[in-house]
């Protein structure tokens, strides 16, 4: 890769008995404080050598990065192939040297040879990724509600859920079946491969900030597993009182009763004045059930980035609320194989998308197309920051509505 005086300084991907020492690296950059050996195993396990690269100078990792193999859900139920960036570092020691731009150019290079059209990411720091191609393209609901003062409105039917606390580890299958259905319906969502599943099960005492070890209850409807909600609860006694918080941790339902029901008990835990729920989906039901939506504190913040690495195969894939016949002036200096003209044609059925020579209808770049992809973002909002040109009149509105998704897309959990 490169020469600093007399040390050769080498990309090369990982081999499995330089783990500890490539992700050790990581852990450095990211402040140094040692994981549970809990984490480290999991993320050992799930680590795919052949997948991540690590730059080295002497005997001394300096860069690591990483890159799951993932399907994801897009707009239309299809589930796309997709190469989950993680892990990625540069030592502090080794920074504006072209460590990063080296591993990302190498990245993306192996993941278009891989056949994945997506690559996937979320960022510690957002500014970053763009100059790599990445837009962010779902967002994630943040709330703090105050259980003492705010009520919940439950739809017809919640009253026939029936819920009962299970060890965690006792109810996965379970648990991960419902996971599994849900995963057609709303872009964005993973399909967990074999591993993943102990993800919602990680508990190191570390990571509690005083609360209890994880707990589960799960949901029931006429004798079948209908959802479940795993949570942490923090005590805390004040003057007045008890006011305890439930952490919510994952909670999934098949059905509007379910969730209901699920919420309604996190809402009504004993000795507890707050539930507080990070990374929630940004049009999740209860914000419309709460009596007060202001005492819930929401906030939001971005989740996961999208980068349309084969923009042909990525656009072909998912389908569009409305019939879309438009050509895209694409710039992509990063992965050139994407830049130019390409005329996508598609609808609620499927879609097409090729190289043309036709007039441009909308000018763009790569990272807009990945901010849309899954229908969280709109191109029209868009073009009115100023980052989608429209040059045929009517073009953006027409693209616009047709990459839109009813379901807001989101991402369950990081990687």
């Amino acid at each position: 890769m490169g020469n600093n005086g007399d040390q050769v300084t080498e990309l090369r991907v990982l081999r499995r008995d330089e783990w500890k020492t490539w992700y050790g690296t990581l852990i450095r950059a990211f402040s140094g404080v040692p994981e549970s050996a809990e984490e480290m195993e999991l993320y050992d396990a799930l680590t795919e050598v052949d997948r991540s690269i690590g730059v080295w100078e002497g005997g001394e990792c300096v860069g690591t990065a990483g890159a799951f193999s993932f399907r994801v859900t897009v707009p239309g139920g299809a589930e796309v192939p997709a190469a989950g960036v993680t892990m990625v570092s540069v030592a502090a020691t080794h920074r504006r040297r072209g460590v990063l731009t080296s591993m990302m150019r190498r990245q993306l290079d192996d993941v278009r040879s891989w056949g994945e059209p997506l690559a996937l990411l979320t960022a510690s720091e957002p500014a970053i990724y763009g100059r790599f191609g990445y837009g962010a393209a779902t967002f994630q609901l943040n709330a703090e509600i105050d259980t003492s003062r705010v009520r919940l409105s439950v739809p017809d039917g919640t009253d026939d859920v029936r819920l009962r606390y299970a060890a965690p580890a006792d109810v996965l299958d379970a648990c991960e079946a419902v996971y599994a259905r849900l995963v057609p319906g709303r872009p964005g969502m993973l399909a967990r491969r074999p591993g993943w599943e102990r993800l919602g099960l990680l508990d190191p005492e570390s990571g509690r900030e005083g609360a209890s070890p994880l707990q589960c209850v799960v949901a029931r409807r006429d004798g079948a597993v209908t959802g479940f909600a795993r949570f942490r609860v923090r005590p805390s006694w004040g003057p007045g009182g008890p006011d305890g918080t439930v952490v919510l941790d994952e909670l999934a339902g098949l059905d509007a009763a379910t969730e209901a029901a699920l919420w309604r008990f996190l809402f009504d835990v004993d000795l507890t004045t707050t539930v507080t729920a990070n990374g929630r989906p940004v049009d999740e039901a209860w914000q419309y059930q709460v009596s007060d939506i202001r005492r819930c504190r929401p906030t939001l913040r971005d989740a996961l980035y999208v980068r349309l690495v084969d923009l042909e195969a990525a656009l072909t894939a998912r389908t569009y609320q409305s019939p879309v016949n438009v050509v895209f002036e694409v710039e992509d200096a990063f992965c050139p194989w994407n830049a130019g003209r390409w005329r996508l044609t598609g609808d609620a059925k499927g879609a097409s998308c090729e190289r043309t020579t036709d007039a441009a209808d909308l000018a763009l770049s790569v990272r807009e197309l990945g901010a849309a992809y899954l229908g969280g973002v709109s191109l029209a909002s868009l073009g009115a920051a100023g980052r989608v040109r429209e040059v045929r009149p009517g073009a953006l509105a027409e693209a616009s509505a047709g990459f839109g998704s009813d379901v807001a897309p989101w991402l369950p959990h990081g990687f």
